[in-house]
């Protein structure tokens, strides 16, 4: 179980449903597969009810229970990241049709049966329909959300597949009556569970426990207890003469991601692990010291072509600096010469050590310093090149550049 770094992770699909899928995760370690599982199940985006209006409940159940219940029916999401904006960033007062979806429920029981009331009496009210809400506000601007957005885009899921039972909300008897005007919205489920795309997610390793990793992990009798899955048949069996590794680490994980119906499994998994992707580009952004990022920024620019010449002349040679190579004065660079990656502050010159300094330990820096090897060394303020704005050796911080 050890010795696969060097090999690329693999994903093979053991089985694809409807509402859920079954494949192994090979070639990773233990934590990258704890947080597929975590994004999968927390850092989707999806849509829920999220505030309910209560007009009319004759029911025996509070308005506090039924409006739990309607948070919790899961809402078709599909295409959920351009279909729909976060109400925080949207330009609106009160909610538009580009942030919200808004759904009505009116049931009334007119006989002496009784009556249940369940998800498929939800209806979805098309955009720019009123439908009696009372903080409806016009969207100021011009989306293209609702383009976007398949036909049963906010609609509960199960009302238009008649093999799907409906969730059920309550119970209602002649003369009772229920009307209720919903604002469904977009979130992720670390605000709350019903934002949620999955039933169940989980995953397992070492089904044979060679890794010894549930060893004490029983009270009578281990057999029993930890019966073997159907996983067990993808790996050997351990041994009773083989040595048992202390460095081993598991590579192979069986995953089993069931959805509520709101995004397909696959769906599911591929905007999990785009999700992985930019949370761990984000954390490598955010460890980048500032000279790296501006030799980043520096890179783009040359390589889109986008690195303009001196407004106030290119070919000037000689005193007052209108080229890179006068040393001083008005430059290629933003207020001072230069042409190292890292672009001089104030000062010109052409060495990397050039951010608020002069070009050599001979020529006078932007703040009158000439002595070589004191102030005008090419650092920042002269406090040498140890101060992490020009270090010779190419490191600042304690981060290589």
């Amino acid at each position: 179980m050890q010795g696969l770094e060097e090999q690329e992770p693999t994903v093979r699909i053991r089985a694809l449903k409807k509402d859920r899928v079954n494949f192994v995760l090979e070639n990773v370690n233990l934590a990258f597969a704890n947080s597929v599982r975590r994004v999968v199940m927390a850092d989707i985006p999806t849509v829920a009810i999220d505030i309910v209006e209560i007009e009319t409940n004759t029911t025996v159940l509070p308005d506090e229970f039924i409006a739990h219940r309607l948070g919790m029916i899961p809402l078709i999401s599909t295409n959920c990241d351009e279909a729909i904006r976060y109400t925080r960033d949207c330009v609106c007062l009160a909610g538009c049709d580009f942030c919200t979806v808004r759904l009505l429920l009116h049931v009334a029981c007119q006989d002496h049966t009784t009556m249940d009331v369940t998800s498929n009496h939800l209806e979805v009210l098309p955009p720019d329909t009123r439908g009696g809400f009372s903080e409806e506000t016009e969207a100021p601007d011009n989306g293209e959300e609702i383009s976007k957005r398949s036909e049963y885009f906010g609609h509960p899921v199960g009302k238009n597949d008649l093999k799907l039972p409906p969730v059920l909300i309550c119970k209602i008897r002649k003369g009772q009556e229920l009307r209720i005007r919903c604002i469904a919205k977009k979130g992720i489920a670390k605000e709350h569970a019903k934002w949620s795309p999955c039933s169940a997610i989980s995953f397992e390793y070492d089904p044979h426990n060679k890794l010894r990793h549930t060893t004490y992990w029983f009270e009578n009798d281990i057999r029993t207890e930890w019966p073997l899955s159907e996983n067990a048949k993808e790996e050997e069996p351990e041994r009773d003469d083989e040595l048992f590794d202390y460095n081993a680490q598991p590579t192979k994980f069986y995953f089993e991601v069931e959805t509520d119906g709101s995004l397909g499994p696959q769906e599911v998994v591929m905007k999990g692990l785009a999700e992985l992707q930019t949370k761990l580009a984000n954390l490598i952004l955010g460890l980048k010291t500032q000279p790296e990022l501006d030799m980043m920024a520096n890179d783009e620019q040359a390589t889109n072509g986008n690195i303009a010449e001196n407004t106030w002349g290119t070919n000037a040679g000689g005193g007052g600096g209108t080229n890179a190579s006068s040393g001083g004065g008005w430059t290629s660079s933003a207020w001072g010469g230069g042409t190292s990656p890292r672009g001089s502050g104030w000062g010109g010159g052409t060495s990397p050590r050039g951010a608020w300094g002069g070009t050599s330990p001979n020529r006078r820096n932007a703040w009158n310093a000439t002595s070589p090897g004191g102030g005008g060394s090419g650092s920042g303020w002269g406090t040498g090149a140890s101060a992490g704005w020009g270090s010779p050796d190419g490191q600042a911080n304690g981060w290589t550049v």
